[in-house]
């Protein structure tokens, strides 16, 4: 029987990530966000960089010259008495692996959308991605302050591309230089974008007026403008269903809303609808059965290792999703993988690039390990039960180069630190077996910029980075020891090892592949592996 104590901890705890295409606004959601739950003071400019001001959530020192986000970072706050795991995640392409393992790790996703640009690449795939575990979706249209395409075609194309029902909460009255605001749909208010005496554009008014009173509402939007709304807003009510929580948890719906994030209109409204029908944290799928947040032994899983985040300390740290049971400071985890009992004297929870640390912690909630090198992507931390969660797959890379030491005396520095770099699984590492070179791989080309970046910020190693005759990668599996002995011989020169000591095929192109491939079917080649 659980108390009832932690019963209340598990209720009070929302975990979601906020997913995007670049520029869409996200990192800015995040830091309007943090304001709101009075966890920091003042927000960072994202863009502009003579300006010291960073986002919060940026806090590498390649974020804040670029103004884009290259990490996931994590950050607890609390709102209106709810505990929030709020995981930001990068929106560039390059990034796509770090983001697809957070995934993994949340409960709920909100997705934001550019109202100009509508539906773009990154968002679809990031969609598909939820789709695998039918993560629940709250949608916000950003930026409505800014020209803008019509509302409707906007719900339309959501619909039609990302083949999910759109529910909508809040409604625009106009948009670009006009914005005046949304009409709340089931409070049925009107929440103006900014007050009109004052000189301040961030500022909105926080007296709400009923829509119903149509003399007011004709002083302040004029006649046009309301007739208009009117007529919208009875179209959209009939077209749309209305907000149904079974069908959002199942996400088959995804309730909308409309703001400018950078004007800091709509973002409580979103806020509001997390705490309210976002899910409480909920159960995941082991190797033997499902592990329910209700039980009282403690499990986790790791999604997420992160290098130096304390330059100073050199150290590393392993981010784990509670799934069951109570942290608490001092408790002795069975580590999965290597078989192997540790006592966990200090765990932290984030602001980004800030630890606090903590004694205790509960389902739903993402703790921070210091991680030795002993820790991996997916591991599995129990009180003594022998259980793995679903492993992690990690994609075989798209873009390879090798890196180069200025000074070529720090070959040891430059293999540790790549090797620690490629634990957080944004890159990964080849060693060659016919001359022992090393060899990077990325799903992106700015990640090789962030590498050279974080070698000389985080190792004090210069290195640049030259193009290599490698175009695919595909690991090698075979169960006949013979035959992977003469592929061995027959092509060591494109042959290597990861940082697993998994065999991989570096092919110079998809003729040569496809060439060997055919020529030996007995040998498997996997473009993912778990």
């Amino acid at each position: 029987m659980l108390d009832k104590n932690y019963t209340n901890e598990l209720t009070k705890r929302r975990t979601f990530a906020i997913i995007s295409h670049p520029d869409a606004g996200k990192t800015t959601i995040t830091e309007k966000m943090l304001l709101l739950g009075k966890a920091i003071h003042i927000s960072g400019v994202i863009k502009g960089r003579g300006n010291k001001n960073y986002a919060k959530s940026d806090w590498m020192n390649i974020e804040k010259k670029r103004g884009i986000s290259v990490t996931t970072s994590v950050m607890q706050f609390t709102y209106k008495n709810i505990l929030i795991n709020l995981l930001d995640t990068p929106g560039h392409q390059d990034f796509s692996e770090d983001t697809y393992r957070i995934l993994t790790a949340v409960d709920c996703c909100l997705v934001v959308i550019d109202a100009a640009k509508g539906i773009e690449e990154r968002t679809k795939k990031l969609i598909e991605v939820t789709r695998v575990n039918n993560t629940p979706i709250i949608t916000f249209i950003n930026k409505l302050d800014r020209d803008s395409r019509d509302p409707i075609s906007l719900l339309d194309e959501i619909e039609n591309e990302l083949k999910i029902n759109c529910i909508p909460i809040t409604w625009p009255i106009s948009c670009g230089k006009d914005f005046q605001g949304v009409y709340h749909i089931y409070e049925k208010i009107i929440y103006f974008y900014k007050n009109k005496f004052s000189k301040n554009k961030s500022y909105f008014l926080k007296n709400f007026i009923d829509f119903s009173n149509v003399s007011v509402l004709k002083k302040i939007l004029g006649l046009d403008i309301c007739k208009h709304i009117y007529k919208e807003l009875e179209l959209i009510i009939y077209i749309y269903a209305k907000y149904n929580h079974k069908k959002f948890l199942q996400a088959i719906d995804t309730p909308i809303f409309f703001g400018s994030a950078l004007g800091e209109f709509g973002i409580d409204h979103i806020l509001n609808a997390l705490i309210n029908w976002a899910p409480y944290p909920i159960y995941r799928k082991s190797n033997k059965r499902f592990i329910y947040p209700q039980e009282k032994k403690f499990t986790g899983f790791v999604f997420k290792i992160q290098a130096n985040m304390d330059l100073k300390h050199r150290d590393r740290m392993a981010f784990m999703r509670i799934v069951s049971g109570k942290y608490k400071k001092g408790i002795k985890l069975k580590h999965i993988r290597i078989n192997k009992y540790i006592t966990i004297s200090d765990a932290f929870s984030f602001l980004a690039g800030e630890r606090i640390s903590i004694q205790e912690a509960y389902p739903g909630d993402i703790i921070g390990l210091h991680n030795h090198g002993t820790i991996k992507i997916g591991d599995t931390f129990t009180e003594g039960e022998d259980i793995k969660f679903i492993d992690m797959p990690i994609f075989a890379p798209e873009i390879f180069r090798q890196i180069y030491l200025i000074n070529p005396l720090k070959q040891k520095q430059l293999k540790k630190g790549l090797i620690e770099l490629s634990e957080e699984g944004t890159i990964q590492v080849f060693r060659s077996i016919l001359n022992n070179d090393c060899i990077v791989g990325a799903i992106g080309i700015l990640q090789f910029d962030v590498v050279i970046e974080r070698l000389k910020v985080e190792y004090n190693i210069d290195a640049i980075y030259k193009k290599v005759n490698i175009v695919l990668a595909r690991w090698i599996n075979c169960k006949n020891h013979y035959s992977i002995n003469e592929f061995k011989k027959k092509y060591n020169s494109y042959l290597a090892y990861d940082t697993n000591n998994y065999l991989i095929y570096l092919a110079p192109s998809v003729a040569n592949l496809n060439i060997v491939m055919n020529q030996h079917n007995d040998i498997i080649f996997d473009k993912v592996r778990k």
